[in-house]
């Protein structure tokens, strides 16, 4: 498992990363506090305080360097 720091604080924001993890296949959660949500799930994404930082755990990926790549934009 490899975890990461990202913001998702803009309505734009969680739909550009929602279509940026869709492409790949493996385990993603998002944990927010004491929440941990699918992070494919774009209405579990909006359920969640988006103020904050936010921290995805991958789990299985096939290609982490090309899921790094795409979700960079969103580190933090």
């Amino acid at each position: 498992m490899k975890s990461f720091n990202i913001s998702l604080d803009t309505v734009e924001k969680v739909k550009d990363f929602s279509e940026s993890i869709n492409k790949f296949d493996g385990e993603l959660d998002i944990v927010c506090g004491n929440y941990v949500i699918d992070a494919k799930s774009i209405m579990g994404i909006f359920s969640l305080d988006l103020k904050n930082p936010l921290i995805l755990n991958a789990n299985d990926i096939s290609n982490m360097e090309e899921f790094e790549k795409s979700i960079s934009k969103f580190m933090v």
